[in-house]
């Protein structure tokens, strides 16, 4: 019935928060060791962000940057005291920022991800955010599933015996959700009638944002709500469920989705956020108001929908195509 966890002691899934203020970690990741010097820092921090007013997946993410951090920090050649003093925070965070670049290659926006989360870090010991100015982000627009590739994903999905494989896949693809989202969703988010639906979804702040269910992905919700009642668990809310009867947590619904594009010979990765980024330039290629897009990705900003606008790799490449070529 698909790909799943191996079974594990505690809450099967990764959204779950914190537990004795360690964030669970996907499978197959060791977390790097902070030495012992920072040890309690990072203790401290951790202890502040589990009764922060944000979602589990940015502690789990603020928690492991800050992290890496201060494993770095411990060997860098500093200034001053970068955890007490505000001249030498930001010259850690400016060349942190250029270690990250410059050394381990990390792209822009996963930079400017890590400088958010040591912003949050020194803004809970009381120094405030680093003066740092953020890397700069390419003009493209988020890669995304072309049209050939999009049905070559579709037709695979379609492949799978797994009602419930089927829909994992198809909801990021037809309503834009994030993979923490899709796993959220309860039975009752789904709401069915006879030709139409609407997906209730809880996003980033607590949000809750209503889509209309596309009638593919109708299809396939109803097949799998029709099997979930001889599952484990099929007495419990939530909408997608492991073999033990839980909920399906956000690391197997990576890989059911990984592996489906995998199956299906795409060139590059394919995750949930790929296909989020599908529905999005689908949509705004297609001439929906930029408006309309953004609320159903669950944006408040619409500037943060622009980005789908910009020209992508395939563009770039069709544009040379124009060039003069002597032959």
């Amino acid at each position: 019935m698909g790909l799943e966890n191996t079974p594990q002691s505690g809450p099967q899934d990764p959204e779950s928060g914190l537990q004795n203020k360690q964030p669970p970690r996907r499978q197959g990741r060791t977390a790097v060791t902070v030495p012992p010097a920072y040890a309690t820092v990072l203790d401290d921090y951790l202890t502040a962000l589990a009764h922060a007013p944000v979602t589990d997946a940015t502690r789990r993410t603020y928690a492991s940057k800050v992290r890496q951090f201060l494993v770095w920090l411990a060997t860098a050649d500093t200034s001053g005291d970068p955890l007490t003093q505000q001249r030498a925070r930001d010259g850690a965070a400016r060349d942190y920022r250029t270690h990250l670049l410059a050394v381990t290659k990390r792209k822009p926006a996963t930079v400017n991800n890590a400088l958010a989360a040591v912003d949050d870090f020194y803004t809970r010991r009381g120094l405030g955010p680093a003066n740092a100015a953020r890397a700069e982000l390419p003009k493209t627009a988020p890669r995304a599933l072309g049209h050939r590739p999009a049905v070559k994903f579709l037709r695979e999905v379609e492949n799978r015996a797994s009602p419930r494989d089927k829909a994992v896949a198809l909801v990021p693809f037809y309503a834009g959700t994030r993979i923490s989202e899709t796993v959220g969703l309860d039975v009752d988010d789904v709401r069915l009638s006879a030709r139409k639906g609407i997906l209730r979804v809880y996003g980033k702040g607590e949000k809750v944002r209503e889509i209309p269910i596309h009638p593919s992905l109708r299809a396939a919700l109803s097949d799998w709500l029709d099997e979930r009642r001889d599952w484990p668990g099929a007495a419990g809310p939530a909408l997608f469920v492991n073999q033990r009867g839980g909920r399906l947590s956000a690391t197997s619904a990576h890989n059911i989705i990984t592996a489906i594009a995998a199956a299906a010979d795409l060139d590059d990765k394919t995750t949930a956020h790929v296909l989020r980024h599908t529905f999005a330039t689908t949509l705004v290629r297609g001439g929906a108001d930029l408006v309309t897009v953004a609320e159903l990705l669950g944006h408040a900003r619409l500037e943060t929908v622009r980005i789908y606008t910009r020209p992508t790799e395939d563009d770039k490449i069709r544009a040379l195509g124009h060039l003069i070529v002597d032959q």
